[in-house]
């Protein structure tokens, strides 16, 4: 789902960073006490779509059962979810440099307006395949990311992002426990109803509350020109400086873990021993971690630490968990482990993040973010396959030592290397 990526996943932009902190103000006509509600919107939107995403996460597999997709086919819907993600990320980050934060914000809510109407009406295998069509253009994460790189400065960037964090974790709380009650009450169709009516409100407020254009005019002139699926203009991006090694640590510090969270569902029931319920449970207890991690811990760090610093930090913690989670035997050593394991996510997501958009020109952190927020989808692509059979054929263990591995060679990597290549403190 978008967000997980979101997990979530994603931040601003800049290259004329000096330029666009000054002009912020008088360019753009938006007012402190604005700006502020604007983001607060943005937040709104946010934990909204995951709410409701998150319901329908819930149902999905029983909604697929009843209408007698197996278990590999359910696989293929969630691949084609997947794929579509992956694809339209970059597409739609393209689109919201081009025509503004609003248009992508609005296309984004009416996505998932139409996704919930199709799902609503799935009564047979191939609807339900083709209700997963909108989610190509569904990335209220990389669209509320935007809102918040074009309204704040440089220096108010990591934390401001982190907070999406809380979004992300009250979706999952809520989307949860509220999908499941809604469909035991009601039935299986109810949280599509309600995923769609919220999804058109969605839509409203944005129409209603993001301005027309969030940042400042002199940054736009860059992209006007140029085709919103143009691969050549993503690809560009990466040539600056610092860029594609920053992105090539966001994609493969986490990518262990990612392949074990694809898999957990048949983890938790295997080698943990879970219901269904417990695993519930388990997710909500995650939920709250990450709310408290995004919300309080990681905005403190970025006024104190140096962005360097805390990449190096993240991955490093992440070395750490590889190691628990190699030795790991029960669910409560999982428990204590999902500790730092939150913490590394969040903190390795929201500082890539925001070095990324501060690395490429302001009229192209659309486009950055889209590509960030790729990342989520291309692990869920790839995950059920190369998890799946690192998990039949060399058991639990197996992702942590990978992790392990993987990250002490990254910050091996980053002790020698100066990425990110500004030393500056997020405040």
């Amino acid at each position: 789902t978008s967000t997980m990526n979101t997990k979530a996943n994603s931040a601003g932009a800049e290259g004329a960073s000096g330029m666009k902190s000054k002009t912020l103000g008088e360019s753009d006509g938006l007012g402190e006490v604005k700006r502020g509600q604007v983001i607060l919107v943005a937040y709104l939107i946010t934990a909204l779509e995951l709410t409701f995403l998150f319901m329908q996460l819930g149902v999905m597999p029983y909604l697929a059962k009843s209408l007698g997709l197996d278990s590999v086919g359910f696989g293929y819907l969630q691949t084609t979810f997947g794929v579509l993600q992956l694809v339209g990320g970059p597409i739609f980050g393209r689109f919201a440099d081009q025509f503004g934060t609003r248009a992508a914000l609005i296309l984004s809510c009416a996505s998932g307006s139409a996704f919930f109407l199709l799902t609503s009406i799935s009564t047979s295998i191939p609807l339900l395949f083709l209700s997963r069509l909108p989610a190509v253009f569904m990335h209220g994460l990389p669209g509320a990311q935007k809102v918040i790189t074009d309204l704040t400065t440089p220096s108010q960037r990591a934390d401001a992002l982190g907070k999406l964090g809380l979004c992300f974790g009250i979706g999952i709380i809520i989307g949860s426990a509220l999908g499941g009650v809604l469909s035991t009450r009601f039935g299986i169709f109810v949280p599509i109803y309600v995923g769609l009516v919220g999804s058109l409100i969605n839509t409203m407020i944005a129409m209603a509350w993001i301005p027309l254009q969030a940042k400042p005019k002199s940054d736009h002139h860059a992209t006007e020109q140029s085709d919103v699926f143009s691969i050549r203009e993503i690809l560009r991006l990466m040539k600056f400086p610092g860029v594609m090694e920053v992105f090539i640590i966001k994609v493969f510090s986490g990518l262990p873990i990612g392949l074990f969270m694809i898999m957990f569902s048949i983890i938790s029931m295997d080698f943990f021993g879970l219901e269904a319920v417990e695993s519930g449970y388990l997710m909500s207890y995650f939920g709250v971690l990450q709310m408290v991690v995004q919300g309080l811990v990681i905005g403190k760090l970025t006024k104190h630490c140096t962005e360097r610093t805390l990449l190096r930090l993240s991955v490093f913690v992440f070395g750490i968990v590889g190691l628990g989670m190699a030795l790991m035997r029960t669910v409560w050593h999982y428990c204590i482990i999902a500790v730092p394991l939150v913490f590394a996510f969040s903190m390795l997501a929201t500082i890539t993040d925001s070095i990324l958009t501060k690395a490429v020109p302001s009229s192209d952190t659309g486009t950055m973010l889209g590509i960030c927020a790729s990342v989520q989808p291309l692990t869920r692509t790839v995950g059920p396959t190369i998890g799946g059979v690192l998990y039949k054929e060399f058991g639990v263990s197996s992702f942590g030592y990978l992790q392990l591995i993987v990250n002490v060679g990254l910050f091996v990597y980053l002790l020698k290397s100066k990425v990110p290549l500004d030393e500056t403190k997020s405040q």
